[in-house]
């Protein structure tokens, strides 16, 4: 199963009648969540609750704007305009109301006011418009339309693979790097404990500072699991890859845990002479390329 982008895009022209077309239109881009927008011309609920069940159904993250544009030809000659009467007269009524109430001599309602109010005025074009079919149309037209989208976040999905497996590989290097520069840092330490065992056993001998000094430097010493645990997420962060679908959150996850094994790793050979300066670059490195990754999978579904 491939991985998916959420970016892709998808549209499609539909001719119902010789008076009625119609363009969907389907766009979608990264997002944490599902996010659906939809914008369908006024007497269309129905269709929308329709719709947004399919998009729901076959997506599962990306902000989704899907768009349903009506033409008809000669629309103006066969368009009726008129007005909600009782919506009029109720806002004419309050204000005769709350003018005698409050004893207001002069005024009188705007009527432009009163006709930009929503539902205020009315088109009766239902004659022209067979919503029946145009609906039954639609309907038809989202499965394949969201076949389009997919295959288009599919594809934008293999190239996000290949940029994700060519991340992996640079930092499964530099890991490796540090491997085999991890003998000589133990070395180093043994040498700064011989230092301060040295320091801590003089005229004023002290036990206990001796072994804390000893606890502190074997454990700073040792960075072989955090080597061992970036190993592990690079191999699971390729089997996920591998195994595609809803990864993305995933994903994101292990790659958090693989920035704060190169952050403990740096803080472990911090200020170690030698080839110490050639791990610091080789971290800094994995810590680049984890958030080039990171980068990238914030368009993974």
């Amino acid at each position: 199963m491939p991985i998916y982008s959420m970016t892709g895009f998808a549209r499609v022209q539909i001719r119902v009648h010789d008076q009625l077309s119609y363009t969907l239109t389907l766009k979608s881009v990264n997002h944490r969540f599902l996010d659906l927008q939809l914008r369908l011309p006024q007497g269309l609920d129905a269709l929308e609750t329709e719709l947004r069940k399919a998009l729901k159904d076959n997506l599962v993250r990306g902000h989704v704007e899907l768009a349903l544009s009506i033409d008809r030809p000669d629309r103006a000659a066969q368009t009726k305009a008129g007005y909600n009467h009782d919506l009029v007269a109720g806002y004419i009524a309050a204000f005769a109301a709350a003018r005698d109430e409050f004893e207001i001599a002069t005024g009188e309602p705007d009527l432009n006011a009163i006709l930009r109010m929503p539902g205020a005025l009315q088109i009766d074009n239902r004659g022209d418009e067979d919503l029946t079919a145009l609906s039954e149309s639609v309907l038809r037209e989202i499965t394949p339309l969201l076949e389009q989208l997919k295959i288009m976040r599919a594809r934008e999905g293999e190239s996000l693979e290949a940029i994700l497996h060519a991340t992996l590989d640079r930092l499964a290097e530099a890991t490796e790097g540090v491997a085999t520069l991890r003998p000589e840092i133990e070395q180093r330490y043994q040498e700064r404990l011989k230092q301060r065992l040295e320091a801590a056993t003089g005229p004023e001998f002290n036990r206990q500072r001796l072994l804390e000094e000893v606890a502190v430097l074997v454990e700073r010493s040792d960075i072989s699991e955090e080597l061992t645990r970036m190993t592990t997420h690079i191999g699971h962060f390729r089997e996920l890859l591998a195994a595609g679908g809803e990864v993305g959150k995933k994903l994101d996850f292990l790659l958090q845990e693989m920035n704060r094994e190169a952050n403990t790793l740096l803080s472990k050979t911090s200020g170690i002479a030698g080839k110490g300066t050639r791990i610091t670059e080789l971290g800094l490195a994995m810590k680049s390329e984890i958030e080039k990754a990171r980068e990238q999978i914030q368009n993974v579904e």
